[in-house]
């Protein structure tokens, strides 16, 4: 019976996997990893977004200004409106988590 290869967990694990399945270096699979980073940073920036195939879409969402109650001290706090990053993750993606 094979072996389940485990699944990469750092920076450093996914990158010499990568580098290893496609049979480059670990620099060059770094300099792909950083760049793919990067657009999906870009991307996130943009109003509409951007779609990860296979993995999902990522966009920018403005939350509004809100009251909630610490916990510790018990008294209101206000948190400012502010824009968060969003992802949402594809049909494939949500039918291989479950």
């Amino acid at each position: 019976m094979a072996t389940k290869k485990p699944v990469p967990k750092t920076k450093g694990e996914i990158l010499a996997d990568i580098a290893e399945s496609a049979g480059i270096t670990k620099a060059q699979a770094g300099a792909a990893y950083d760049r793919l980073i990067e657009i999906v940073y870009a991307g996130a920036k943009l109003d509409t977004g951007l779609m990860i195939p296979g993995i999902g879409k990522i966009k920018k969402v403005k939350r509004a200004a809100r009251k909630a109650i610490n916990p510790f001290t018990k008294q209101m706090q206000k948190y400012p409106a502010k824009t968060v990053a969003k992802l949402t993750l594809c049909k494939a993606c949500k039918e291989c988590v479950k």
